[in-house]
């Protein structure tokens, strides 16, 4: 009678399985690429908020430019009182005086130098403050009244203030004189951020 013989049990049962799972390699492969996306996430974050906060500066600015613009065209009798002639007045971050009023009544003299001395107030900050130290208002903050036409009684109106990241130096029409409002006030004139408008005063009788 034929026999055949079978393997044992326990042999058969020995079939070669597949290994699963990961290899350390693959793992710091993940990590590696984890890393980079955090990197990227956390510049994209800090890219926001330099972006915001250039966008918040610029509204204050914008806020602060058309205050003076009203108030100058309120008391447009003694409009020259604003810009002290043809000399040109700067307010804000380092200015500690303001120009007298020599022209209108008392009364308009009075208002000139009031709306002058609330604008450098607000440009220093004084609306918001913490601790005791203002901060309602942009980095390095100057309000500038400027006669820029004086036969045709047009004055311009400029807020200049520090940005965070460099861009362009602000130019006159010219292209080649740098803006005078704000000039060498913040180191590298690149970071010199300027808004500005035009106030014209028509012929009163």
């Amino acid at each position: 009678m034929l026999t055949i013989a079978m393997p044992p049990l326990q042999a058969r049962r020995q079939i070669p399985t597949r290994l699963s799972g990961f290899a350390m390699i693959e793992v710091m492969v993940a990590l590696v690429v984890l890393l980079f996306g955090l990197l990227g996430l956390a510049g994209v974050s800090s890219r926001a908020n330099l972006a915001e906060m250039e966008s918040y500066q610029r509204v204050q600015a914008l806020l602060l430019l058309q205050d003076m613009a009203d108030r100058l065209n309120a008391n447009r009798k003694v409009a020259s009182c604003y810009s002290n002639n043809a000399t040109g007045v700067q307010v804000g971050t380092g200015s500690t005086s303001l120009p007298t009023c020599a022209v209108g009544t008392a009364l308009q003299q009075a208002q000139a130098v009031a709306d002058l001395a609330a604008w450098d107030g607000m440009l220093k900050g004084q609306s918001e403050q913490v601790a005791g130290a203002r901060r309602g208002a942009m980095i390095g903050a100057v309000g500038c009244v400027l006669q820029s036409d004086a036969a045709a009684n047009v004055y311009m109106v400029a807020v200049a203030w520090q940005g965070l990241q460099p861009t362009f130096a602000p130019k006159l029409a010219d292209g080649a004189t740098a803006f005078p409002c704000g000039d060498g006030a913040f180191g590298d004139e690149r970071l010199h951020r300027v808004v500005t408008t035009k106030v014209r005063i028509g012929a009163l009788s």
